[in-house]
């Protein structure tokens, strides 16, 4: 295994349009000449498909999968059937440092589309990305391939992520053995915590310079009333951004906000693990409410199953999608870093 390995090429889609490009991704495969590989492979997709009613748990599921199959054929060059205890533990020496031709500085999508129509793997792909943090991108530090270093959390992702296609494995029939679950003393692989944890709760001063900065950009630009009652939602009902961004499993619209019979406003969402849940809504958020509609010209408050998406685009009828909240989100705190730091503020603003 000294050897560097061949460069991977993607093996899955996106969930929508994963069937459409097996026929390329077998020929791939075959060429490899790993028994059972193409096997291997329809069973992981099927896997994958159990997994479209959430997004972000197929990309999560979609990545872990591709290096993990990558890494057993081309690294060690045989099958899922094959793979032991050892080389469970082999595998997580090489993702938390995998060969630079295995990396990219940069996320791109894995099959794009030829001028002819057909999809094809795009060549700048890798399955592993290499990271700066947000605060390493404020002083100018850009991502090297030589920092990467896996974390806690996505050890723990590892484990529960392939001990779920295993055990699915299993359940097909495919496999014997789960060898996630023959590997003794898992703790073993993540490492002590012994820097002080970022703290992932606003203090009542962070958030009162983020609805500050949110209130003087809607005072400023008419358009950014929605960004003021977008950071007012978070603030207020405590919220995911999944469970206020659009897609086609879950949209966010006005009329998730609904009356019970006492008068009472709650929000209805799809939370984690696709459970319908109640949110009470606060006298405060209500009047952000009101006056966010009135910026958009419609009626003080929703009726019920109103389906006009909770945050429209600009242009288009549809909502904004969690890309574009986190990028809503960043632009006001990045402003509202700036106002703390004028106060003097350095400990809340680099907080």
């Amino acid at each position: 295994m000294s050897q560097i390995p061949p460069r991977p090429r993607p093996l899955f889609d996106t969930l929508e349009k994963i069937s459409e490009s097996q026929a390329l991704v077998f020929q791939y495969i075959e060429s490899l000449g790993i028994p059972d590989a193409k096997k291997e492979c329809e069973l992981c997709i099927e896997f994958l498909k159990s997994y479209a009613n959430s997004k972000d748990t197929f990309t999560a599921y979609r990545r872990e999968t591709d290096r993990l199959l990558h890494w057993t054929w081309l690294v060690c060059k045989k099958s899922l059937k094959q793979m032991t205890r050892n080389d469970v533990r082999d595998y997580l020496q090489f993702v938390n440092q995998p060969p630079k031709s295995w990396m990219t500085t940069k996320i791109v999508y894995r099959i794009i589309d030829e001028a002819d129509g057909l999809r094809k793997p795009n060549p700048e792909w890798r399955p592993f990305v290499a990271k700066a943090s947000k605060i390493a991108r404020r002083h100018g530090k850009e991502p090297n391939k030589s920092d990467y270093q896996l974390s806690n959390k996505s050890i723990q992702a590892i484990f529960a992520i392939l001990s779920s296609m295993f055990t699915f494995l299993q359940q097909e029939e495919y496999l014997d053995i789960n060898p996630i679950s023959l590997v003794r003393q898992k703790k073993g692989y993540i490492q002590r915590q012994q820097t002080r944890l970022v703290t992932r709760k606003l203090s009542k001063v962070q958030w009162m310079y983020v609805i500050t900065t949110a209130e003087e950009m809607a005072k400023a630009e008419p358009q950014h009333e929605r960004t003021l009652f977008l950071m007012s939602t978070f603030y207020l009902l405590g919220l995911r951004i999944s469970e206020l961004a659009y897609s086609p499993e879950r949209m966010a619209t006005m009329g998730s906000f609904s009356p019970d019979k006492r008068g009472l406003w709650w929000y209805t969402t799809l939370g984690k693990g696709n459970k319908i849940r109640d949110v009470a809504v606060p006298d405060e958020l209500l009047a952000a409410l009101k006056r966010y509609r009135e910026s958009l010209n419609l009626p003080p408050l929703p009726h019920r199953e109103e389906a006009t998406p909770l945050f429209p685009k600009l242009k288009g009828k549809q909502g904004l999608g969690a890309r574009q909240i986190r990028n809503i989100v960043q632009s006001v705190f990045d402003q509202a870093i700036l106002k703390l730091q004028s106060a003097g503020k350095i400990d809340e603003a680099e907080d």
